[in-house]
């Protein structure tokens, strides 16, 4: 419990109960001090500060999400939170009457269910990738495993074409929201893949691309090594054609 969560904590107290809720009251909340008002609107949705982040910056556009864009055009960014149904979460849990296993849930929520979230958004990403692949080469791939580069160096990766043992296609997926040492991670294994890898071998990066904006000097870094020429493309599912062309011309190159 820091200084943070206590004052968070008194904030919430301080609500009163009632039936319903209105703009008045999310603005009050954000009136008191923008940023715990902002914290406890995102406990009341059960949203992550990333995922938070992430539906303002989809439903607001440009022009950031903090306490300026706040200021100048407070009418919309309640609006934004209203179409994240804040007022109906605040009224179903502040009128909410817990039972002892409410405790042992939140803890099962906060734990496993976060990272299953997350697994969950991976995992479709991954079946994304996957079935592009297919499309091109047929069953000569390999995934989830840990291919065989340079000097006999390993590294895991998601797709291996045409197979783990002298891959000439390396294809890494990175698709959830995710924290900062999350994203320091993916860097990791991708500078892992970079340092394995034998000189004739191409790496693709396919990203969900919605947590990104957020971690934008983190994507700069991943995009560098694409200058560099150590990564050959970075894609979003949106990407679809694009990537799907690339393996094509890929597949008559390395003659697979």
């Amino acid at each position: 419990m820091d200084d943070k969560a206590a004052e968070a904590i008194a904030t919430l107290s301080e609500i009163p109960q009632k039936a319903s809720y209105s703009r008045s009251d999310i603005e009050a909340l954000l009136d008191d001090d923008f940023e715990r008002g902002l914290l406890c609107s995102r406990l009341f949705l059960a949203l992550s500060k990333d995922s938070m982040e992430a539906e303002l910056t989809r439903i607001l556009g440009k022009g950031g999400i903090g306490v300026k864009r706040y200021k100048s055009d407070r009418a919309t960014f309640i609006s934004a939170l209203e179409s994240l149904q804040l007022r109906e979460a605040m009224a179903t849990t502040v009128n909410y009457e817990p039972v002892w296993s409410d405790i042992l849930v939140e803890r099962l929520r906060s734990g496993r269910g976060s990272a299953i979230q997350g697994q969950r958004r991976g995992r479709g990403l991954e079946d994304f990738a996957e079935a592009m692949v297919k499309e091109v080469f047929g069953e000569s791939y390999e995934t989830r495993c840990t291919f065989t580069g340079a000097d006999g160096k390993t590294a895991k990766c998601d797709v291996a074409v045409p197979d783990k043992s002298r891959p000439r296609i390396v294809i890494e997926v990175k698709g959830y929201g995710a924290t900062g040492s999350k994203m320091t991670d993916i860097i990791g294994d991708l500078d892992a893949i970079i340092d394995a890898m034998r000189r004739d071998t191409y790496l693709l990066f396919i990203t969900d691309g919605m947590t990104w904006k957020n971690r934008l000097s983190d994507l700069k870094k991943i995009v560098d090594r694409q200058n560099q020429g150590k990564i050959a493309r970075i894609y979003t599912t949106k990407m679809r054609e694009d990537l799907l062309r690339d393996l094509k011309d890929l597949k008559s190159i390395i003659g697979v």
